[in-house]
């Protein structure tokens, strides 16, 4: 049962009371407050006797608390009832398709997840004595080879926890090059349309960022990025598939132009879903390119995470990888933290430790039950599915480049909603009462009202249907002149429309309680 008509769009009931009471519910909804809120302050869901005797807390260095906590106490079935409440006003992989844009929202095997459970792997600690977790060891070497394989460069760097951390970390190796050679280049040029983490991770580096226009096409202007080339270049970023879901045809010519010119060639790996098993990097004239391993090998986002964002190197940037090094002895594995030996060249440690061993264990897993002709696979029907949402949503809504195929999304813009009174936020907000997460919303920039829809491979032509079934329907609301189901949406969410714009200004990230 289900408190929305997934892909059987109805005008809600205006007369409708839509805001649940304290206390109450909606379907099979529970209203639920805050658990600051819920009560239950004399009394605890677990006793223990008083202690007896001197307790001496000199190590403690005064920090020894002078008042009980201020959290509720809470039996088990409160506490329990309490977070599957709020498990059920978030939206989930598991409950429908995710269709966010560039985030590659996909399901995540359970084999995986079990895997990540195994108590080798996740009660691992990362000051064990390197003897005690040789397995471990060995398993970052065998990710360290895959990665290597899949994208055709020679070293990677495992540490990195993200995206935007990856892109400091190549950026940082770029940098470590060029000073060695004494070479003080301190500009990197970025496409108009990257993510807006390629050009903050260049400034945090210490280089200054210019743009690089984009061709009505949507792809790189390669006559300006030949203009601005020059010796003060360090690096050129790009995405590809860029973020308007299109593979950048001229990316070979790209890296040519870059190395002519003595820069290198960042490409931002956000989606290497697209490609993987198709398409090896190094082939394409990369330098540099951080992996999402939450994106492309179906890693938790999110809550779910901590994310992992290693980055596959070029012979020339390797040595400026960052430590630690995995370096295999014979029939052993050590970690060199150091800067000497074949390490001596480092740029230092960008994480406290070493990575995120839970992500490589669901990541290697990913890759070792697809195997090479899966994983291909994987970059296949994630554009098929794309391209297939492309074609049917096309009638309806206006593709934002509508010649040729699209690669592992499908971007539309706001022309079709012109004179209807709508908004790409509307519209949006609109899905949610049909029982599906807003697709991403007025990125890429270059694209005016922006809709970016990323299927990924894992939905299946059903899901795929209901879900193109569903924003057609809202579509033709739309051009009929249901301009308050749109303007009022959502109507079946647990909360209303918010105002984001006074949320995100001044946010409230602290609860205060009220007299007891």
């Amino acid at each position: 049962m289900s408190m929305v008509n997934v892909g059987r769009p109805t005008r809600p009931e205006q007369s409708l009371d839509l805001g649940p009471s304290p206390g109450a519910g909606r379907g099979l909804q529970q209203y639920e407050p805050l658990i600051f809120e819920l009560g239950g302050w004399g009394k605890t869901g677990v006793d223990f006797e008083g202690v007896e005797g001197d307790l001496d807390a000199v190590d403690l260095d005064g920090l020894t608390r002078g008042a009980q906590p201020a959290l509720p106490g809470l039996s088990e079935p409160e506490t329990l009832r309490h977070y599957v409440r709020l498990s059920q006003k978030n939206h989930a992989i598991d409950l429908a398709l995710y269709p966010l844009g560039s985030c590659t929202m996909k399901h995540n095997p359970r084999l995986d997840e079990k895997l990540a459970r195994l108590p080798g792997f996740a009660d691992v600690h990362p000051l064990q004595p390197q003897s005690t977790v040789q397995g471990a060891l060995a398993l970052m070497e065998t990710l360290s080879h895959w990665l290597e394989t899949l994208t055709g460069l020679p070293a990677v760097a495992l540490s990195p926890k993200a995206g935007a951390h990856g892109e400091l970390c190549g950026l940082l190796a770029i940098r470590g090059a060029h000073d060695a050679r004494g070479e003080a280049r301190r500009t990197v040029l970025v496409p108009t349309s990257a993510h807006g983490t390629n050009p903050a991770s260049a400034a945090q580096v210490g280089y200054q960022v210019r743009e690089i226009a984009q061709t009505a096409d949507g792809r790189v202007d390669l006559a300006d990025l030949a203009a601005q080339l020059g010796p003060d270049v360090a690096a050129v970023m790009v995405t590809n598939p860029n973020t308007c879901g299109l593979f950048e045809r001229d990316v070979v010519e790209i890296a040519r132009l870059t190395h002519a010119a003595g820069a290198y060639f960042y490409c931002d790996g956000a989606n290497f879903n697209a490609i993987v098993g198709r398409v090896r990097p190094a082939d394409l004239g990369v330098d540099a390119m951080h992996i999402n391993l939450h994106k492309t090998f179906s890693t938790p986002h999110g809550g779910g995470g901590p994310g992992a964002g290693p980055v596959v190197l070029s012979a020339a940037l390797a040595p400026y990888a960052p430590t630690p090094w995995l370096i295999r002895e014979g029939d052993t594995l050590r970690l060199e933290e150091g800067a000497v030996g074949p390490a001596a060249a480092t740029q230092g440690r960008v994480s406290a430790f070493h990575g995120q061993m839970g992500m490589y264990v669901r990541a290697l897993a990913y890759m070792m039950s697809h195997g090479a002709d899966g994983l291909r696979q994987v970059a296949e029907d994630a554009v098929l599915n794309a391209n297939y949402v492309k074609a049917r949503l096309s009638a309806a809504m206006s593709p934002a480049f509508p010649e040729g195929p699209c690669m592992h999304e499908a971007l539309f813009d706001d022309t079709w909603l012109d004179g209807t009174g709508i908004t790409t936020l509307d519209f949006a907000k609109a899905m949610i009462d049909e029982g599906f997460h807003p697709m991403t919303m007025y990125f890429p920039l270059v694209v005016h009202g922006a809709m970016l829809i990323e299927p990924t491979e894992t939905e299946s032509r059903l899901e795929l249907d209901r879900f193109c079934d569903t924003l057609l329907g809202l579509a033709a609301a739309a051009r009929a002149g249901e301009v308050e189901r749109f303007r009022g949406a959502p109507f079946h969410a647990p909360l209303r429309r918010l105002d984001e714009t006074l949320a995100a200004r001044k946010p409230k990230l602290r609860w205060t309680p009220t007299a007891r």
